[in-house]
Formats: C-alpha cells, structure tokens, sequence
C-alpha cells in the first residue's frame, strides 16, 4: 500500500509553532502518513535579504520536527535544494511523483492566503490536480474560483502569527516564546539570526549597491536609532532628506536624535 505523503511548502523561515501546529493536525485527524516540511531555498516572492541561509531553515525545521507529536512523521526535506532554481511547487511535484510515485501518494497543505496569489504560480492548474488541502489564514477567505478544487480544513487552527511578526519581534528584542519552540528560539540566539546587526549588515552591503535607496536608507536608519547609534542614523534621515527634502518620517527622526543629543549631551551642545 503506498504511504500517503503531504507536502508542506514554505521558506520557514523560521519555522514556528504554527507550522508543526498544522502538521500535526492532518496526521492527527488521518489525512495522511507523514507530512514532509519542503524548505524552499528561494521564493520569488519572498525579500532575499531577509532569509536566513537554507541549511540553518532546513535545521530549524529538524529541530521543530523532532520536537513535534509525530517525529516520526514529521519531517523536513532538502528536495527543492536539489532542482533547479528558483523553486517551483509543479517541478518539484512532478519531480517526486516521477521517481516515487509507485511508492507514495501525494497531496499538498497551504494556507488560504497562498490562494489569493495562485493563478500567478507556474502551471498552477496542474499543482490543483493534486489534492490540496487549506488552513485558513486571518482576512483571506477562500477565493469562490478555487472551492471546488480544494479542501478547507474548517476546523484547523486559525494562526494569527507569521514568520514575518517573529522577524521583526526578534530583531526588536521582544519575546517569541509563544511562537517558537525553545529550541529553535535558542539555535537562532546561537546563529544571530534577524538579530538587528545582522540585519544592518545586510542592508549596508544592499545599501553599497544603490545608496539612494530611500527605502532602505529609512530601514538602516531605524536599525542604528533602536541600537541607540545616533550618529550613523542621523546620516542616515539627512542623507534621504537630501535625496526628498518633504520626506515626513526622515525629518521626524532628525528631530527626535536632535533634541536626544542636545539632551544628553548639554556639555557639548552649551559650553
């Protein structure tokens, strides 16, 4: 008898309780064997910059799944590692139903708000001709034109975090014991993963190659000011103010350092 295998696609980056929440459920309520974590290595939707290198996601996701009801069950998978690049879910459905369709049966689990920008996948009538199977995502409903082709699981948690919100909590030093396992919290402690220096450093070296950028500017800025980097980030608003002297933000920002440094610095400011 072939293993019925769910194949859950993401970046997971990081991968949070949300996720194994959701792979545990279709195990749980029998709908298939085993659910198989795809880490993709580069979406083309997703901001480079901002993902951490594919092998420490794929190692989050081993220590997610390992920690998870079914470690036995649960798993992460480097295939799309292995195809070319970028990752489409059609390559890698046909890839794996190509060289282990005799052994498996596949079907697919995706949130709601993957529906909304569907018909922009490649060949995504295809990929719908596998079962696909939906946790609803807050303020995406279900698009009328895909009710038909897939099934809504009505009763799954309804996950009100992203991976996104867990970025910015920790580069903002806020807590994501909620979402993380301690683990995973802690292998990113371990790496400095979307820790705001890292976070520096890689918009200095986007910043290298197009130094106009406002909207980078704006983000670099923000990064020195919260590190309490007056200085660096008071070249950053003026540098952008250069650039668009009605820049609302960046002036509220020279303003603000203006009057921390005349604050803290009376010595200097007032001999």
């Amino acid at each position: 008898m072939k293993r019925r295998m769910m194949l859950y696609f993401g970046s997971f980056n990081p991968v949070h309780k949300g996720h194994i929440t959701l792979a545990e459920r279709v195990i749980g309520q029998g709908l298939c064997d085993e659910v198989a974590l795809v880490v993709s290595p580069q979406n083309p939707y997703k901001d480079p910059s901002m993902l951490a290198p594919e092998l420490e996601r794929y190692e989050m996701a081993e220590i997610a799944c390992k920690a998870s009801a079914y470690p036995d069950c649960i798993r992460p998978s480097v295939i799309e590692f292995l195809l070319p690049r970028p990752s489409y879910t059609i390559d890698t459905l046909q890839y794996l139903t190509e060289h282990h369709g005799e052994e498996m049966d596949f079907s697919i689990l995706m949130g709601s708000d993957q529906l909304k920008r569907l018909d922009g996948w490649k060949a995504y009538e295809k990929i719908l001709a596998y079962p696909v199977y939906v946790y609803p995502r807050k303020g995406y409903p279900i698009p009328a034109e895909y009710a038909a082709c897939i099934t809504l699981l009505k009763d799954a948690p309804l996950l009100d975090v992203s991976s996104t919100e867990i970025r910015r909590r920790i580069e903002s030093g806020e807590d994501t014991t909620d979402w993380l396992h301690p683990d995973v919290a802690a292998y990113i402690r371990q790496k400095g993963l979307w820790s705001p220096t890292s976070r520096l450093a890689a918009l200095t070296a986007r910043l290298a190659e197009t130094p106009d950028d406002i909207a980078l500017l704006l983000e670099h800025g923000k990064l020195h000011y919260r590190l309490n980097e007056w200085g660096a980030a008071l070249n950053d608003f003026n540098r952008i103010l250069q650039i668009d002297a009605a820049h609302v933000e960046a002036r509220q920002f020279v303003e603000i350092i203006q009057e921390i440094l005349a604050f803290r610095y009376k010595d200097i400011y007032n001999p």
